[in-house]
């Protein structure tokens, strides 16, 4: 694609990726660039998710005006995560309710954020990828992706042209996993209850691997599955789509 036409896209690292499994982040950024984009990461922090779950608007709105001031100059704003993505496309713009001119500017904004397969499928009408990844895989889909932002069809679209790759269907594979942020923190005997399920899912599938599109979402599942001592790969959709699946699965140490 040429130079002029590239559209500019901010990438929303997340907190998580930033601080526990970077490799998503550069591949969520290749795969980006292989779909014609020009890619830039702002500095960013938080999207304020976990001050907006727990009821702190104020710090919510300063953590808003701040990354929409950071992504001001992109075309489309795309996270590798659709819990993040759902609370800057869904959310940001409720913070400014009864300011005409905040909230349209958050309107905006909210417009251009995507979630990663959905911006790859929906917007740059990508169909197949290049990548090799010869494993059976079940599929998660996360609550705030699937609810908030309708991100199911997009990334199976991709992982079928993935060669080598063999889907498993996963019984109740839209029931939440337990994560939900601060709620695991809060309510952790019900949190383990709910991932105790899940996980029963994901062995009785026959998966080799588990992917799905949030962090959180991979990193308490694939604690659970490591603490019921379950040979499972866990992996982010970016990694295999992008073809970058050196670094070891969710959960275990580097080598």
């Amino acid at each position: 694609m040429p130079a002029a036409s590239r559209p500019r896209v901010g990438l929303f690292v997340t907190c998580l990726v930033d601080l526990v499994r970077p490799s998503v982040g550069f591949a969520a950024a290749k795969l980006l660039d292989d779909a014609g984009c020009d890619v830039i990461v702002p500095a960013q922090t938080c999207c304020g998710q976990p001050a907006f779950n727990s009821g702190d608007r104020a710090t919510t709105r300063d953590i808003a005006l701040k990354t929409m001031d950071a992504f001001s100059g992109c075309d489309y704003i795309v996270a590798p995560s659709g819990s993040c993505a759902g609370m800057l496309r869904a959310h940001y713009p409720e913070l400014f309710a009864g300011e005409p001119e905040l909230a349209a500017r958050a309107r905006t904004f909210a417009d251009k954020c995507h979630e990663l397969t959905s911006f790859l499928v929906d917007v740059m009408k990508i169909e197949k990828v290049a990548a090799v990844f010869a494993k059976t895989t079940a599929y998660h889909d996360s609550c705030s992706g699937l609810r908030e932002l309708g991100v199911q069809s997009q990334p199976r679209k991709l992982l079928a042209s993935v060669e080598g790759l063999r889907a498993l269907p996963l019984r109740e594979n839209d029931t939440c996993c337990g994560f939900g942020g601060t709620f695991a923190v809060k309510y952790s005997e019900i949190s383990d209850s709910i991932v105790a399920k899940k996980c029963e899912n994901i062995e009785a599938s026959g998966a080799d691997c588990l992917l799905a599109g949030d962090l959180g979402c991979l990193l308490n599942m694939a604690g659970k599955l490591s603490r019921r001592g379950a040979a499972i790969e866990v992996r982010h959709v970016a990694e295999v789509l992008a073809g970058m699946t050196s670094e070891p699965p969710i959960g275990e140490p580097a080598k």
